[in-house]
């Protein structure tokens, strides 16, 4: 199979654009769909019918693509910012996720809610949250994260197909990272991990763009720690297998966020672990993410806010330390 390069945000507008020729149930709806048009033209194509770009109204416009998807249609609904899921939860937690089950399977909805999130673009605390552990919390929802471009693609028209809810969280400093994308169908499946970095000293578990950060940390510490970085790709279903056979053979685990540590993400994927793979830590897990506070305007304070690959290193380091 051959390969092109494209960006991260050229990738999930190859995949919508790909699926709405191939299926003309797919429709996009939402705020900030403008970007879409590339590669190449996805508004020209199908703006009268397919392409509905919404005013700042997103109780209104996810409402309405839950409903749209309970008839049939699959709907990818475009929140321009994470932070403002909070004004449509209702349709997303209460009736996305639930309608399967309360209609006696009579209605699916396979619907996409897209949305950018994380921080580090200086736009303060009500446009720089990482709200990826509300939706692992709620049963009914897929909740996926790729990092590069060929799983941002892949996971986009797999989620697509999805017949349930699927959460597409991007994270906004990923949106020019370039790479190769298999051409053809390609597709990842919903909770399939990969490995990025092979190590033997300790697992770094990582999501979103805290992979790379994770990645340039393996490289640093190389021939100090051998750290091998595995990337879930999906936070529900989570590829647990992977991470254990990981850590079978490091015997370290690290999980590594963009989201404060409180109650987030890689908590969750601690309690698996020690619950199914107790017995292979040879050292307490870790959880290293953001810092516990709303985000600051301010450049200086935002980076004292936001995870550094260098607080990965350091945390490595403690793990390693501690036996």
């Amino acid at each position: 199979m051959g390969t092109h390069e494209l960006s991260y945000a050229e990738a999930i507008n190859e995949a919508i654009r790909e699926e709405m020729a191939r299926d003309e149930t797919v429709f996009s709806i939402g705020e900030d769909i403008g970007g879409v048009k590339e590669r190449k033209n996805l508004w020209d194509q199908f703006r009268e019918r397919r392409v509905w770009q919404t005013p700042i109204s997103e109780s209104g416009f996810t409402g309405l693509a839950v409903g749209a998807a309970m008839t049939g249609l699959r709907p990818i609904a475009v929140i321009m910012y994470c932070d403002f899921v909070t004004v449509c939860m209702d349709p997303i937690v209460n009736q996305a996720a639930k309608v399967h089950l309360m209609s006696g399977g009579k209605f699916k909805v396979p619907m996409v809610i897209r949305t950018p999130g994380g921080s580090g673009t200086r736009e303060a605390g009500q446009h720089s949250q990482s709200l990826e552990s509300w939706f692992v919390h709620v049963p009914g929802l897929k909740v996926v994260m790729p990092a590069f471009p060929a799983d941002a693609k892949g996971l986009m028209k797999s989620a697509i197909r999805e017949d349930g809810p699927v959460v597409y969280i991007q994270h906004r400093l990923l949106g020019g990272i370039r790479g190769e994308v298999p051409d053809g169908d390609w597709l990842v499946p919903l909770g399939q991990a990969e490995v990025k970095v092979e190590g033997e000293d300790v697992t770094v578990v990582a999501t979103s763009y805290a992979v790379h950060k994770a990645m340039v940390a393996a490289d640093e510490l190389a021939g100090e720690v051998s750290v091998e970085v595995v990337d879930p790709r999906s936070l529900v279903p989570l590829d647990l297998g992977t991470i254990l056979k990981s850590l079978a053979k490091t015997g370290r685990m690290l999980v590594v966020q963009d989201a404060p540590t409180r109650g987030g993400a890689g908590a969750e994927i601690v309690r698996q672990v020690t619950e199914h793979g107790f017995e292979h830590l040879r050292a307490p897990a870790k959880v290293v993410g953001g810092l516990n506070t709303p985000m600051p305007f301010s450049a200086p304070l935002e980076d004292a806010c936001v995870l550094d690959h260098k607080d990965v290193i350091n945390a490595i380091r403690d793990i390693i330390g501690s036996e």
